[in-house]
């Protein structure tokens, strides 16, 4: 076991050969099949891995009731990512996935490669159904 930090992250998405970029604030993120991913650390010593999908289809404020509605029908079936949505400031609104890993007592390499690789695979599972929805609108 050791602490959790950036380079953690950073080694186990290098280790796929998963392509990511480090934004302004220091945050890694990646775009995966369209949607993009974010792995932040937060709590009170960053020791919390938050990974953050935000599903590529966008949709109207009418949909919101149809989008609540498989939110939840998602969260009652799947263990994760928990889905929720998310209105932007310019009105358009999309499905947002996330994935909680606290690691306040330390983490293996090896247990954080497989929370992240089952987030990402799972929140693309989300986007996919989120597309299929968004085609049936």
């Amino acid at each position: 076991m050791q602490p959790f930090t950036k380079e953690m992250i950073t080694a186990a998405l290098d280790a796929r050969e998963f392509k990511y970029f480090e934004d302004a604030e220091g945050d890694i993120g990646g775009n995966f099949q369209g949607n993009l991913i974010y792995f932040f650390r937060i709590g009170q010593q960053q020791e919390v891995l938050q990974v953050r999908a935000m599903v590529q289809h966008l949709f109207g404020m009418d949909e919101i009731p149809r989008l609540y509605e498989f939110c939840n029908s998602w969260n009652h079936d799947q263990l994760f990512p928990k889905a929720y949505v998310h209105v932007n400031d310019d009105g358009t609104v999309l499905v947002v996935g996330e994935v909680i890993a606290d690691w306040e007592k330390g983490v293996t390499p090896e247990q954080l490669d497989q929370v992240m690789i089952a987030a990402i695979a799972t929140s693309v599972q989300l986007a996919n159904e989120v597309a299929e929805l968004r085609q049936s609108s």
